[in-house]
């Protein structure tokens, strides 16, 4: 709860100044994985909240490394120490799951990579103070909030923000990098076409439920020549979604920004804490955090489905000569993507659609992978790594395809299988 004095607008500006945008050069990575609970014996049998509360207690006790926390629909979420190295960053995690899912198989509970809930609809199981304010803030916009909160599943990769002198490494270069790649990986590693078991149309559902949210927290910033003015102005500029109260439920005012806030002082000044709290609530494709948060990679399958959407996306951040490759390998996209912000540009909406079917984004994807390929080696990715990408490239971004065009394959086939069935019949 606040414990700051006031402050005025001017000092509020100088600490987002001073905390979006660390620079130096990028030594540090990291992840967030999120899982979709289920019964291990029926994962489209919702689980509830008794059993989720109570896993939540016996994982707590575990001594992992990442921090575990849960979402409001019972999402499970691993967020990993800044790590020095690809490798220590994968070693970690992988040591902290190899304690999670045994804990979570016991109490008859699996854990499923998608990037949207594909059996059955949101149902929120966390009642704090923080998402009931937030369901209330995101019901005016209609049910997409519910969903984002309860029934989406990401890998979020954390790179540095890079140095503050432009070039290939630059911390403006890279946050336009961030935006246009961002669209790619979405494409890439889409894994979600499905919602309550029918096809949306979409091959990252997630992707479109977040573009469908309160437009003023959840769209990039306009674009610029200084990134970090154009991030203190989307902060202030965002409307507040919620009021912190030490006791009684938190209050969702309708249309007060937080630089209204700072001016009008009602229903009580804000303070610092508050601030850094109204960024927390604040959900554009990529968010600096000191460091930059990719937040559009959809959850993947499999035990160590992580693994190669943060090889790649460090490679192609953290490797000079592979950063430079795909800047110039991007850069055309902005011209497909428009003016308008990420993801409600024809660029990211096409990666949610088609994904790698579209053939600029197809394009793209083979070179940025050709060149994470070269990368990783040079940053120590182990031979484990290194041949989990290769297999993927080929897989799926070789031949235009990605994880959400099995799902579908399975699907049809099913559907087949049962037309067939009543032919025969």
């Amino acid at each position: 709860m606040p414990v700051r004095p006031a402050e005025t607008e001017a000092e509020l500006e100088a600490h987002l100044r001073g905390i979006c945008f660390k620079t130096g050069p990028p030594r540090r990575i990291g992840v967030e994985i999120e899982w979709l609970v289920h019964d291990a014996r029926n994962p489209r049998c919702p689980v509830e909240p008794a059993r989720l509360h109570h896993a939540a207690t016996i994982l707590r006790a575990l001594p992992l490394t990442s921090l575990l926390t849960f979402e409001p629909g019972g999402q499970l979420e691993l967020s990993s120490l800044p790590a020095r190295s690809l490798t220590e960053c994968i070693e970690s995690v992988t040591a902290d799951l190899a304690l999670v899912r045994p804990a979570m198989l016991a109490m008859g509970l699996g854990m499923a990579g998608h990037g949207h809930n594909p059996w059955h609809g949101p149902q929120r199981v966390l009642t704090e103070p923080r998402y009931n304010a937030m369901e209330e803030y995101f019901d005016r916009w209609g049910s997409a909030g519910r969903s984002m909160m309860c029934a989406t599943a990401s890998v979020q990769v954390c790179v540095d923000a890079g140095y503050e002198e432009p070039g290939p490494l630059g911390h403006g270069r890279r946050w336009l990098l961030a935006h246009l790649l961002g669209a790619v990986l979405a494409a890439a590693f889409a894994n979600s076409p499905t919602s309550e078991g029918c096809p949306t149309g979409y091959r990252t559902t997630r992707q479109v439920v977040w573009s469908q949210l309160d437009p003023d927290r959840t769209l990039a910033p306009p674009p610029g020549p200084d990134p970090r003015t154009a991030w203190v102005n989307y902060v202030l500029d965002a409307p507040v979604m919620c009021i912190r109260a030490e006791e009684g439920p938190w209050h969702s005012p309708e249309g007060l920004t937080f630089r209204e806030w700072i001016r009008t002082g009602v229903p009580r000044p804000p303070t610092q804490e508050d601030l850094d709290y109204h960024v927390t609530t604040l959900f554009p494709p990529v968010r600096p955090r000191g460091h930059l948060e990719l937040r559009m990679i959809d959850a993947q399958s499999g035990d160590a489905g992580w693994v190669v959407p943060l090889a790649v996306t460090a490679a192609l951040f953290d490797d000079p000569e592979a950063t430079e490759r795909a800047y110039r390998i991007v850069k055309p996209l902005a011209e497909t993507a428009g003016s308008r912000p990420a993801p409600r540009n024809p660029l990211w909406r096409r990666a949610a659609r088609g994904a790698l079917t579209d053939p600029e984004l197809h394009a793209a994807a083979v070179a940025c992978f050709a060149a994470a390929q070269e990368a990783l080696p040079r940053l120590g990715a182990s031979p484990e790594v290194i041949a989990a990408v290769a297999e993927f490239t080929e897989r799926y971004v070789a031949r235009g395809r990605c994880p959400a065009d099995d799902h579908l394959d399975a699907l049809y086939a099913a559907e087949g299988d049962l037309i067939v069935g009543k032919d025969s019949q």
